[in-house]
């Protein structure tokens, strides 16, 4: 075994020790490569632990988990595709990163008793074993309704759906800053700990990605790129014969994204409902996160064969689909209303999710379609 005199290496935890090994063995990691071990490391990572949860008991919680109303308002535009498409037997409803497996029960009890439910059936894209286990517990009640695979690869000539909520945000992003020139920060162990350094770009799709999009960041800014959005397009875009992508998550277009005001990127840490900026602490215990830039969601989509037919904010897209509506039938009276109605202000309100959280609609496929939920405020041209 090697000498470690200049590491900590025996008080670090598990994925530590396995991060400096890699890094002694290789050299230093890109922060994507860092972050996706972080993150889903088969032992040690994030989202593989069995601590790992989501919720009010968690180190965050989504939309998902302030009202069943949020999972009602998207099966109902989910609804509006399968009847845009002739309502076709079959249809199916893929879900990737379902977390709890709250947006499936709460949508799919919503519809309960429609043709859709009938015509539909729900798969969840999920590799971690602990977390479909608790996503089975959860939706028992739908038994045969829903079921689960391992990852895209498993999927192909599927009609319906592809639907994500705060799944790109989690994707591994190059970290990288403005010098002189672009250069791109690396993960590595020196005097005890884990460290920055900055280089050059390791691979010419990040300087592509600047120089194609036609993005200048002024010297010692530092921001993110995020290349695995484009390689779950074209993995979707295989899978998906005809039919829709629906993504959820906050984040920004391009020209607020890499902003002059913006400039240390949105690259963030969530530990017990506590937000830092240190990835290098905590890991395999804490979130990370990084903004979506919506923009490039838009051009890698079409560059895999989709077209973009809706961009919105989450309260905009909630509103259009009607969730007022399900606010008037509540009762006033009721004891729990205030709770009720402070929660799902909270996913339409600006101060809230309403306006920090986006959903884009993409289509593939020779139909011509306006979503209902983007009808109060189609921000397309923005993007």
């Amino acid at each position: 075994m090697k000498e470690r005199r200049d590491y900590n290496f025996y008080t670090m935890n598990r994925l530590e020790r396995k991060i400096v090994s890699l890094i002694e063995d290789k050299g230093p990691l890109t922060f994507e490569e860092f972050m996706e071990m972080a993150l889903y490391d088969d032992e040690f990572g994030y989202y593989s632990s069995a601590k790992t949860r989501i919720g009010r008991g968690g180190d965050f919680y989504t939309s998902s988990h302030l009202h069943p109303l949020f999972g009602a308002m998207v099966g109902r535009q989910i609804e509006e595709m399968w009847v845009l498409m002739g309502r076709p037997p079959g249809f199916r409803i893929v879900e990737m990163g379902a977390g709890e497996g709250h947006v499936c029960r709460d949508m799919l009890e919503s519809l309960r008793g429609t043709d859709f439910f009938d015509a539909a059936d729900y798969l969840i894209i999920e590799r971690n074993p602990l977390t479909r286990k608790r996503q089975e517990e959860r939706l028992s009640a739908l038994e045969g309704k829903v079921s689960w695979v391992g990852g895209l690869k498993e999927l192909r000539d599927i009609r319906g759906c592809f639907f994500s909520n705060e799944l790109l945000d989690a994707f591994p992003v190059h970290l990288v800053q403005m010098g002189d020139d672009l250069m791109e920060i690396y993960v590595t162990a020196a005097g005890g700990e884990l460290k920055e350094i900055a280089g050059p770009p390791s691979t010419e799709l990040v300087r592509e990605f600047f120089s194609q999009n036609s993005i200048r960041i002024e010297k010692g800014h530092r921001t993110e790129v995020n290349l695995k959005i484009r390689d779950w397009l074209r993995e979707v875009s295989l899978s998906l014969a005809e039919g829709f992508v629906l993504t959820i998550d906050y984040g920004y277009t391009a020209r607020d994204y890499y902003s002059e005001d913006r400039d240390r990127g949105t690259l963030v840490c969530y530990y017990r409902h506590q937000m830092n900026e240190n990835p290098l602490q905590n890991i395999g215990e804490q979130d990370i996160t990084a903004h979506v830039n919506f923009s490039s969601l838009l051009k890698w989509g079409e560059d895999a064969g989709f077209r973009t037919i809706g961009f919105c904010s989450q309260g905009i897209f909630l509103l259009s689909l009607g969730i007022d509506e399900e606010i008037a039938k509540m009762d006033p009276g009721s004891r729990d209303y205030p709770f009720e109605l402070a929660r799902i202000k909270k996913l339409i309100l600006p101060q809230g999710m309403g306006e920090s959280h986006l959903a884009m609609i993409q289509y593939k496929g020779d139909g011509s379609f306006s979503p209902r939920g983007c009808s109060l405020g189609n921000r397309l041209r923005y993007l």
